[in-house]
């Protein structure tokens, strides 16, 4: 043998180089990277480096998921880490560390609750068999998600369709058993077609129509991203998800996100404030699709309000923050009284009006049964009340989920004209109503038309009637931040 010592040295110096490099591609890892940048981030309270592993008591499998993902917030208190994890709800593979490999087989991208998703992602919330918890059946028949009402005004407008009923949504829905008032089965809206072209497409299973208002209606306003099965449009104040996230995921105006995950970037928008669900929604959330303008029927075309972003000025991130919700809540050419400005949409709108009732509404005044009048009554009778009398009934949860919920067995709360327990209006001694509001906590007074002054009439109970009176104007509600001091 030539060069024993030589043909030692050799083949150690190459096995410590080939250490060396191992070591060094670990220390490359791209988990590491993640974790030493959310250490830059928090030289104050550092992680050491390290993999990551839970094991979810709803699988018994482990997971490596929060290895790359440090310091991403709990996506709700109903939805502890240490129950469900990450895989449960987005799939994907859990024991992988490099990116591409765990996240194969996402559900539904960054959105697992997505209309094309939602039942295999929340299926905690469908099919259960008790009232209240069939979230994914009743948003894919509401009226948020179908518009049905909207699209047969449109069409029997243009000819195509001879009265209002609903025939057509968004998207498709199905009801077995509809209850009177409420529509069986809505197709998905048609497609303008040629008369030769119909045949073909209906083999494809595609609606058609020979209608042009069909497609003109949809390019015009459907996918202008203002429908929960439809994108947001990309630009400031516009930024929100689709399915359940639409509304329970937050979003700021400028679609950045503010969270604590390295992996999100906070300089791209499109992102969610936090990787947070909530109940507590503010009416900057609903803004992101309503009062942002309106449409016109005439041009199919949709005209934004000229104070706001993109058609107005931007508004200064120093305004305070009432004053803010006053320049932004409603459009100006609407007549508001003051509870409607210091109230969120969620204070007055319920679960069944903008979930759905689990049935097919052809028209809002199928869902919007709140009135002026379910909380403050009228001149001859209070506002209808019913006691809680459970601890797991639909009010109850909702409360807790809230987290500004003071709710207890026994105590009365006011009801819809359809026995919809509201469970943040409490009736806390003999006439007298308070309201927890749903984003702050905050207890008010709710003032009561028994035995007031009014001169409400017993036939005039919308609340247009109500607007007559006690319209409050936004310059007036604006005066305190503009006085002098």
């Amino acid at each position: 043998m030539k060069h024993p010592v030589r043909w030692t040295v050799g083949a150690a110096l190459f096995l410590l180089l080939a250490m060396a490099f191992a070591w060094w591609r670990t220390g490359q890892a791209e988990w590491q990277q993640w974790q030493r940048r959310y250490n830059a981030a928090h030289p104050d309270d550092p992680i050491p480096l390290g993999i990551r592993s839970i094991t979810p008591s709803r699988t018994g499998q482990p997971e490596l998921c929060t290895t790359c993902h440090v310091g991403i917030e709990e996506i709700s208190p109903s939805h502890p880490l240490e129950t469900f994890g990450c895989v449960s709800c987005h799939g994907g593979n859990g024991l992988a560390l490099d990116r591409e490999r765990a996240h194969a087989g996402l559900v539904g991208g960054r959105n697992p609750s997505g209309f094309a998703t939602m039942a295999q992602a929340c299926n905690c919330h469908t099919h259960t068999g008790q009232a209240g918890r069939d979230g994914v059946e009743r948003v894919g028949r509401s009226l948020m998600a179908t518009y049905a009402g909207g699209i047969a005004l449109v069409r029997h407008a243009f000819g195509a369709q001879p009265d209002q009923e609903g025939r057509y949504g968004v998207m498709a829905a199905q009801d077995p058993n509809p209850p009177p008032g409420f529509v069986a089965a809505l197709k998905p809206l048609p497609v303008s077609a040629p008369d030769e072209l119909m045949p073909a497409l209906a083999a494809q299973g595609v609606t058609a129509s020979g209608h042009p208002i069909d497609t003109r209606f949809r390019r015009s306003c459907l996918e202008g991203g203002c429908h929960l099965s439809e994108p947001a449009t990309p630009q400031p104040y516009r930024y929100r998800s689709t399915g359940c996230a639409a509304c329970h995921y937050l979003y700021a105006d400028d679609g950045l996100y503010r969270g604590q995950d390295p992996t999100i970037p906070r300089d791209e928008p499109g992102h969610g404030r936090l990787h947070r669900l909530t109940t507590a929604i503010p009416f900057s959330q609903c803004n992101h699709c309503h009062n942002r303008g309106n449409y016109s029927l005439r041009t199919m075309a949709f005209t934004p309000r000229p104070d706001l972003p993109p058609a107005g000025p931007s508004l200064s991130d120093f305004l305070p923050r009432q004053q803010r919700r006053l320049a932004e809540y409603y459009q100006p050419i609407g007549q508001f009284t003051l509870c409607e400005w210091e109230l969120d949409c969620i204070d007055c709108h319920t679960s069944d009006e903008v979930m759905g009732n689990g049935h097919i509404a052809d028209a809002v005044t199928d869902s919007q049964v709140v009135r002026c009048r379910t909380c403050h009554g009228t001149l001859w009778e209070l506002p209808q009340t019913a006691p809680i009398t459970a601890e797991d009934e639909p009010a109850m949860r909702q409360a807790q989920l809230n987290g500004h919920g003071k709710l207890r067995v026994g105590d009365r709360v006011v009801v819809t004209p359809r026995g919809e327990k509201m469970w943040a209006v409490r009736e806390v001694a003999p006439g007298r109503f308070v309201e927890t509001l749903k984003v702050s906590g905050e207890e008010v007074e709710v003032p009561l038309v028994y035995g007031s002054a009014c001169q409400q009439k017993p036939d005039e109970q919308e609340s247009r009637y109500c607007h007559a009176c006690h319209a409050y104007p936004r310059d007036d509600a604006l005066k305190p931040f503009l006085s002098p001091p």
